[in-house]
């Protein structure tokens, strides 16, 4: 398969970023000037340009201090990324309800495991932060902030890259699809619960105890998840 010349300057370029030759925040050369550089057009220097944007490698300002600035991708832009896709896979039915779970257990449960044993003082006070003392008091929206923003330094507290750019897809998907169902108090002083056992046993630097708290907190959620995946298939 013959690589296009576009292809060939943003494989060029993309080496010098990672190389470290070309650092972030680092404004590239004009389109002209790249285009004599490898002896190509504009448009194909433009088309290269687009590819290394979509790959999170450069941004594009315009105005007075307009240009093409070098940039790196990092754990959120991935994810980020990887949860757009994910969304729509689910929306057209591409990705079943099943998966997702199944995925999330996979993701989770050794996040917890991991948290435990590799968990820092900052890592024990966010989880705390995270568990609002009244949730009732807290509107809908609040509360599935703080539910996200527990599972998130969990998993930040694995210390594990990769296990951050997976999981965080996932659960945002069905973070989405949950908070359009109908919730009641039991359900929020339920999870407040759990959370509060699963941060106890990170805190301890139990292992075993952590994840096997994640995985009870999953089970009990999975009936919610099924109850708002049928109401949303309904409606469609």
């Amino acid at each position: 398969m013959t690589t296009k010349a576009y292809e060939q300057v943003a494989e060029t370029l993309r080496g010098r970023v990672v190389a470290g030759e070309l650092e972030p925040g680092q404004r590239l050369p004009t389109e002209t000037a790249l285009a004599a550089e490898y002896g190509v057009s504009r448009a194909t220097v433009r088309e290269a340009l687009r590819l290394l944007a979509a790959q999170n490698l450069v941004r594009t300002a315009k105005g007075a201090t307009g240009g093409s600035y070098v940039t790196r991708p990092s754990a959120d832009h991935l994810s980020q990324s990887l949860s757009s896709g994910l969304g729509l896979l689910a929306d057209t039915k591409d990705v079943s309800l099943e998966e997702l779970l199944e995925a999330r257990e996979l993701l989770e449960v050794p996040a917890a495991r991991l948290a435990a044993l590799r968990r820092q003082e900052e890592d024990v006070e966010r989880l705390r932060a995270s568990i609002p003392s009244e949730p009732l008091r807290l509107g809908t929206d609040q509360q599935f902030v703080y539910n996200r923003d527990f599972h998130s330094v969990v998993i930040e507290a694995s210390s594990n890259t990769l296990l951050l750019i997976a999981a965080q897809p996932v659960f945002s998907v069905l973070q989405r699809k949950l908070a359009r169902a109908s919730l009641g108090g039991r359900y929020h002083r339920a999870i407040n619960d759990h959370h509060r056992a699963i941060a106890d046993a990170i805190e301890a630097g139990d292992a075993e105890g952590a994840a096997g708290e994640m995985l009870a907190h999953l089970e009990y959620l999975r009936p919610f998840y099924e109850k708002a995946w049928q109401r949303a298939r309904i409606r469609s």
